[in-house]
């Protein structure tokens, strides 16, 4: 498992690649007050590593990865699985948009690009299922189980409670 890679270290020429296989541990994720942990731990990930002109590489992670937590729903088990397939461009010099914030001076940071690359794949929501119901805001049942059914006596206004108090003779 690694975290960061020499990629001078490939000592690649001008328009020379390589695939690599590797290993590396994502963090888990905080959304709302709920920890998401990344399964595997150890994601293996693939690196191609492409060197272009001067001191510039091209690069592509392809990674595979689950998240497990509760339901932003309904509170139960729930998963999310990933396919991420991510390119950056390190071309120093070259401008902002040519200029990967994960390398500096030949070295990747391959942690920190796999959980952004993983953080933007994220849906809105993560679900026990693509229909799922949620929790009656009255009661707190879970929907799912209660069913389509499920009914609370509706309350009356309170802004027409002075009217119950008049009397007809």
């Amino acid at each position: 498992m690694i975290d960061s890679f020499d990629l001078n270290g490939l000592r690649l020429t001008s328009g020379e690649g390589r695939r690599l296989d590797l290993a590396v541990r994502i963090a888990p994720f905080t959304l709302g007050a709920d920890e998401y942990p990344v399964d595997p731990d150890v994601v293996p990930v693939r690196l191609d590593v492409s060197r272009t002109t001067g001191q510039a590489y091209a690069l592509r992670l392809r990674l595979d990865a689950v998240l497990r937590g509760p339901c932003m729903r309904c509170l139960e088990p729930a998963e999310a699985r990933f396919e991420v397939d991510a390119r950056e461009i390190s071309q120093p010099g070259a401008g902002d948009e040519l200029d990967s914030p994960y390398v500096t001076d030949g070295v990747l940071d391959l942690g920190a690009w796999a959980r952004d690359a993983l953080a933007l794949t994220l849906p809105r929501a993560i679900l026990c299922r693509e229909d799922c119901a949620g929790l009656c805001p009255e009661c707190g049942a879970d929907l799912n189980v209660a069913g389509p059914d499920h009914r609370h006596a509706a309350e009356p206004d309170p802004r027409w409670s002075k009217l119950s108090e008049i009397k007809f003779d």
